[in-house]
């Protein structure tokens, strides 16, 4: 069977390859696990070529890819690597060995922090952020607000996986951020 690079095709291949886990972490709970995604390299590689092709484009090409901590780690390296950019990690707080600068997000019950080295990106860069999933949003605006403090500019926001009926990328757009999901899930 051929994938062509058509974005419903993809997105319906993609969404046959995500597991939804019920009652996980906390009941009522619809997780959606994307490691079945990572498992075959046939799916692996639809995965990544969705974004590569994307990011291909120069009206569209970042100078540098950001993923945040830690499945966006997974994509985000093979993206950057499959467009000869660098790849910088956006880790939870306490991880990172050198200076950083950090930002606090709300959870449903609490809060966290991320943090990035200060030399990460430079001032002006184009820089495409990228994580597994979106929900709330929090995690992906606390990684554009670093990569600003730094100067950056944040093309875009992507992620596998979009549960919009938890408002996240919603959000994030009234916020200014540009945001590119392969697959949409109801529920939470």
């Amino acid at each position: 069977m051929s994938i062509e690079l058509d974005p419903q095709h993809i997105s319906d291949y993609l969404r046959s390859h995500i597991r939804t886990v019920p009652d996980w972490p906390a009941p009522g709970v619809q997780f959606r696990d994307i490691t079945p995604l990572l498992q075959k390299p046939r799916v692996f590689r639809v995965l990544i070529d969705a974004f590569v092709h994307r990011y291909m484009e120069a009206a569209r090409r970042p100078d540098v890819v950001a993923g945040l901590d830690a499945r966006g780690f997974i994509i985000g390296s093979v993206v950057a690597y499959e467009l000869g950019l660098g790849f910088v990690p956006i880790r939870k707080k306490g991880k990172l060995p050198f200076t950083t600068v950090e930002e606090t997000y709300e959870l449903e019950y609490g809060s966290a922090t991320v943090e990035l080295h200060t030399d990460a990106v430079e001032r002006g860069q184009k820089v495409l952020l990228i994580d597994d999933l979106i929900a709330t949003g929090g995690t992906m605006m606390a990684g554009k607000k670093l990569l600003e403090k730094l100067g950056a500019q944040v093309i875009e926001g992507c992620a596998i996986v979009d549960l919009p009926e938890l408002g996240g990328s919603q959000r994030l757009r009234g916020d200014g951020l540009a945001v590119h999901t392969l697959v949409a899930f109801d529920g939470h």
